[in-house]
């Protein structure tokens, strides 16, 4: 089986199109939507009816969508992702807000695990900044691969012996006997100082994980959040990968 993962879109729909326009040209089996969907972008809406369209094999709940249902107080969120929220609540229909409602901490394949953040406390949406973090998620794994988000970083770990490592290679095969934290980044706001939309392939056969990046229509996803009346920190961080 082919996958196709996804992650914190964040309701930039330029991205979104962007990287769904290069995977109707492959060969996909199951898609996988590991959270945050809405958020800080000006087309929620546009979003979630096309990850919908996609019918995803598993939804995973991330931070934002927990927050637009109320599952999360707006205080545990920064000034500018409140009042993204705040904005993003009064935009979503009331069906939009129950299919948010519908999305599932964790999921568990048949040799891969779904979480926004890692497995300590999938509910507390801890991030995975490092190796030591890592580790701590390897350490409840029940599967060899376990895909995050929640970061906007991609980042592939492994474990060597007792420790966590971190690989530079966008594409690794998986080993048996070894644990892999795959962090596939970010389609609508990277943070790894690269700009372009993030996703990842898993093929189960080969048992190879990739990332990919695609550029998008910067410009017109910025242009849209600054008339929106959202953070004009929103909109310039996504020329600049951060």
């Amino acid at each position: 089986m082919r996958y196709a993962l996804i992650s914190d879109i964040h309701g930039n729909l330029e991205a979104l199109e962007a990287v769904v326009a290069e995977l109707s040209r492959q060969r996909i089996g199951e898609y996988l939507c590991i959270g945050d969907v809405v958020g800080y972008g000006a087309d929620p809406s546009r979003c979630i009816d096309i990850v919908r369209s996609l019918k995803p094999k598993a939804l995973i709940a991330g931070n934002h969508e927990w927050g637009v249902t109320g599952f999360l107080g707006l205080d545990y969120f920064s000034e500018y992702a409140s009042a993204a929220i705040v904005w993003t609540k009064k935009i979503l229909n009331p069906s939009e807000i129950e299919y948010l409602k519908s999305f599932k901490l964790v999921y568990e394949g048949d040799d891969f695990i779904l979480v926004h953040g890692g497995l300590t406390e999938p509910e507390k949406f801890p991030y995975i900044m490092d190796s030591d973090d890592a580790l701590r998620t390897m350490k409840l794994m029940k599967r060899p691969i376990s895909f995050v988000g929640h970061t906007h970083a991609a980042e592939i770990y492994y474990s060597d012996k007792e420790k966590a490592r971190e690989t530079i290679e966008p594409r690794v095969l998986i080993e048996s006997g070894k644990l892999y934290v795959v962090n596939i980044g970010s389609v609508g706001q990277p943070r790894d100082m690269d700009p372009r939309a993030s996703y990842a392939l898993y093929d189960s056969d080969k048992r190879t994980v990739e990332i990919r990046r695609v550029a998008y229509d910067i410009e017109k996803a910025k242009a849209k959040i600054l008339k929106a009346g959202l953070p004009s920190e929103l909109a310039s961080r996504l020329a600049e990968g951060r």
